[in-house]
């Protein structure tokens, strides 16, 4: 596994924040326009725009424009290189602590301390 995946971090830089999570929370319930999103955040078009195209980048919405409106949907799909990576740590670490464990009861056992 590469040490720095440009494509990982811009999935977890687009999920870093709140607003775009939110954004992603709404979209999951099905496809919403630009103006649906932009409501319930009070901030101005322009930054709603601007988490768009930060979520548009990382792969986790798709936008498609018919007339004067852009309707944003979500790609769950998206996730699974974010999942994939956290699954690796995880199964690392349990690795790790597995090991500590059987160091540690190895050295009580060699100590003749009994649990």
């Amino acid at each position: 596994m590469a040490k720095h995946d440009p494509d990982l971090s811009a999935l977890f830089h687009a999920l870093s924040d709140p607003t775009r999570r939110a954004m992603l929370a709404r979209l999951a319930a099905g496809p919403l326009t630009v103006t649906e999103l932009a409501a319930p955040t009070g901030l101005r078009l322009p930054t709603v725009l601007k988490h768009l195209g930060v979520l548009e980048a990382a792969g986790l919405i798709a936008s498609a424009k018919d007339g004067r409106i852009r309707t944003c949907a979500f790609v769950p799909g998206a996730l699974a290189p974010a999942r994939d990576w956290m699954e690796a740590q995880r199964s690392l670490w349990e690795a790790r602590l597995d090991r500590l464990e059987a160091y540690v009861m190895q050295l009580m056992k060699e100590g003749g301390h009994d649990q």
